[in-house]
């Protein structure tokens, strides 16, 4: 059975350990220690990484009592290895972790809800629970979490026996009667945990809620901590300044000066789609009825497959045939909306494809695609001249 030092302490980064096995696995090699800092991964968390022996160790994973890490390189069975986890994968998790059983902790005695669902991402915590939560009851949990930050708590580990566990309080997701490893938060949560965690309250340095969703009869919640809580307050600040210039405002003003952008905002579309109306309304002014085909070429400026659209509707009553509207010209040729009330085009467009090396499709009354064909091809198919 492997030494797990992991589970001890969560400042077990380096340490000394003899090959006990050294198989082959895929591309790699799965080797067994006789000690390791590596946690195999489990309760939610992701597995450590680093070096064994100077060599890469890019997963670990439990197997009954031991631990088996996946390296690139054979070791040698019997030898003595040099292993190092990553600090910097480690240590951000481990704040995350500890800050969710802190919150976990603090909801489940305020409120009574348990922790159904825990995942640590490579970005933020989620956190599923039996019971809804309003923000304001979030905002006020944040607080207390962050209290429990600021008086740098002991965070401790204990391994109660058998018979000394169904005397003991504290939280788990399942019902355990042995080997059982429970984290202590110093008056804020007890907890059956196999993860690594920080040792004191202080080193998480912050904890965010950054929203909530119903979730399942519940609330799902997401979290940041330590220095993932940095990283995201500084993304939102850098968007914030960034917000604030390019409107021309400070940045505690960045909110009305997004109501007055997207005021303005509706204030040109509904004057876009007047005007795009209007270019409609002089394009189709006048029709007299055909029992033939319309087409029409829209100019550069007036290029927009609304107008096409509205000359469309407009037009169809006053026309028995087809109605074509080309726009968007370029080196290829064409957009094109065609339309008719009577002919179904399903039938209809492959014909029209075929003789404009044209693409596209749509409903019985109304396609749209593409003609690589000139505007005098096109008048030619349409209009016969």
């Amino acid at each position: 059975m492997t030494e797990k030092l992991y589970e001890k302490s969560g400042s077990a980064l380096n340490f000394s350990a003899t090959v006990l096995s050294c198989e082959r696995a895929g591309d790699g090699y799965a080797v067994k220690l006789d000690r390791t800092a590596f946690f195999p991964g489990g309760g939610g968390q992701a597995c450590d990484v680093g070096l064994l022996g100077g060599v890469p160790v890019s997963g670990a994973a439990l197997d009954g009592f031991d631990v088996i890490h996946y390296v690139n390189t054979p070791l040698t069975v019997g030898a003595n290895v040099e292993g190092a986890v990553d600090a910097a994968v480690r240590f951000p998790r481990m704040q995350c972790h500890t800050a969710e059983h802190i919150v976990s902790g603090l909801i489940h005695a305020k409120y009574g809800y348990d922790n159904v669902g825990f995942h640590l991402g490579c970005d933020e915590v989620t956190m599923d629970f039996n019971g809804e939560l309003s923000r304001e009851q979030l905002d006020e949990i944040e607080d207390l979490a962050n209290r429990a930050v600021y008086a740098d708590l002991p965070v401790t580990v204990s391994f109660p026996s058998p018979a000394e566990l169904p005397t003991l309080s504290y939280r788990s997701k399942l019902d355990l009667t042995e080997n059982v490893r429970l984290v202590t938060v110093e008056g804020i949560d007890v907890c059956a945990c196999c993860a690594p965690h920080v040792e004191k309250t202080g080193e998480i340095g912050l904890i965010r809620l950054l929203g909530f969703i119903r979730y399942k009869g519940g609330v799902r919640i997401r979290l940041v901590a330590g220095e993932r809580a940095l990283a995201d307050y500084r993304a939102r600040c850098r968007a914030s300044q960034s917000i604030s210039e390019m409107l021309s405002v400070p940045q505690e003003k960045i909110a009305d000066g997004v109501a007055r952008a997207l005021a303005n905002a509706d204030a040109l579309a509904a004057s876009n789609a007047a005007l795009r109306r209007r270019v409609a309304e002089l394009l189709t002014d006048g029709l007299e009825k055909t029992d033939g085909n319309r087409v029409f070429f829209l100019s550069e400026a007036e290029s927009d497959p609304d107008v096409a659209r509205l000359i469309v509707k407009r037009a169809l009553p006053e026309t028995a045939g087809l109605v074509a509207v080309c726009y968007g010209e370029n080196e290829n040729g064409f957009r094109y909306i065609v339309a008719s009330e009577k002919t179904d085009l399903r039938a209809k467009l492959p014909e029209i494809n075929r003789a404009l090396s044209g693409r596209g499709g749509g409903k019985p009354g109304m396609a749209e695609g593409s003609f690589a064909a000139s505007r005098e091809e096109i008048e030619r198919f349409f209009l016969g001249k």
